[in-house]
């Protein structure tokens, strides 16, 4: 199964009462386990990113009907809602954490709505979720210069390693958005791994720093969800998408253009 498409399924915030800036991208508890109920149903075998990739690299067969299950961010809902429903079926999960807007000493008051605190991470940890990085203060890495970027990759990796006794060693890009810059500065830190968005199934021809997953929504309902698992109309649920992100990727490749002449000229 070396050729397998896989679903990685990409959540967000978990919650009952999300706030505007996480809405769209939340799901509520109720259906998130409803959801897990979905997957065991269907007799998929969830892996974590590590495990996935590790599969890969070396060759060695999938498990019958993988998939992923995966958290950006690092919401507090993850910890109250979603644990529960993981561990009921004995899921392993990898949450990616942005580790500024963690709540603690490390906390750079960005963080979007209720977060983590290194408390709740250690305990996602050790119920079985690979906790992975995901940046220090999530910005849109492909637009900072090489220095910033390192500060953001070293600070997310040695917080996670000084907080959970190991450096992480998955990744995913903040916003879904990487270079071939990015991908070796990512690399070149420790990471092993790395999860884009895309909005397709992964393959391994993706390589293992760019493989793809697919958005999991509040307004994503029954149908569509056993769509994803199954692979099935995955390219047309997410055309817009794709299109959308086309069309940005057009105007944020400018941006990057117009700085460099400015700092050329200055």
């Amino acid at each position: 199964m070396t050729d397998a498409r896989v679903p990685i399924l990409m959540y967000h915030a978990v919650a009952a009462e999300p706030n505007d800036a996480t809405r769209a991208l939340s799901v509520t508890p109720e259906a998130f386990g409803e959801q897990m109920a979905a997957i065991a149903d269907r007799g998929l075998t969830p892996l974590t990113t590590a495990g996935l990739a590790a599969r890969w690299r070396s060759g060695r067969p999938l498990p019958a009907r993988p998939v992923l299950i995966t958290f950006d961010d690092g919401y507090e809902g993850v910890h109250r809602h979603a644990l529960p429903a993981l561990a009921g079926h004995g899921f392993p999960a990898t949450l990616f954490v942005s580790t500024g807007w963690l709540r603690g000493a490390y906390d750079t008051g960005g963080g979007p709505d209720a977060m983590l605190d290194w408390r709740q991470v250690r305990e996602l940890a050790d119920a079985g979720v690979e906790i992975g990085g995901h940046s220090h203060t999530h910005p849109q890495l492909d637009q900072i210069d090489d220095t910033a970027l390192r500060a953001e990759l070293t600070r997310c990796r040695d917080v996670v390693a000084g907080e959970l006794g190991a450096p992480p060693v998955s990744f995913a890009y903040p916003y879904g958005y990487s270079s071939r810059r990015v991908r070796t500065a990512v690399r070149e830190n420790g990471f092993a791994q790395a999860l884009a968005v895309g909005n397709s199934l992964a393959r391994r021809a993706q390589g293992p720093y760019a493989l793809r997953r697919v958005t999991v929504r509040r307004g994503t309902d029954a149908e569509e969800f056993g769509r994803l698992l199954d692979g099935r109309a995955v390219a047309r649920a997410f055309a817009r998408d794709r299109a959308l992100t086309k069309g940005y990727a057009v105007v944020r490749g400018a941006r990057r253009i117009r700085r460099r002449a400015v700092g050329a000229l200055g």
